[in-house]
């Protein structure tokens, strides 16, 4: 199993330098963010399909969630729950 870094205090994000991020939610041991321009990133811990990338691999890196780009649909808010992200989104 991957070790992922939990951390009880304010820490960096490293995301591509060229996003603004307008929301962000935390979940137990994961995190969501959108972008001004309505994409979702997910990282943390991942076990039960909660970073929303298809499986249940956990990251420490934030990772754009593809199924919403393929699809066309532009992210407008996130909540994440212990185990589950909802997100409401616009075609």
């Amino acid at each position: 199993a991957a070790f992922i870094s939990i951390q009880a205090f304010p820490a960096l994000l490293d995301l591509p330098q060229d996003l603004e991020v307008s929301a962000v939610s935390c979940g137990s041991r994961h995190t969501a963010v959108i972008t001004r321009g309505g994409e979702l990133y997910t990282w943390g811990w991942g076990k039960y399909g909660q970073l929303g990338h298809g499986n249940n691999i956990s990251s420490d890196q934030a990772r754009r969630v593809e199924h919403l780009v393929a699809k066309g649909l532009r992210a407008e808010e996130v909540v994440c729950g212990p185990w589950t992200t909802y997100v409401r989104v616009l075609e």
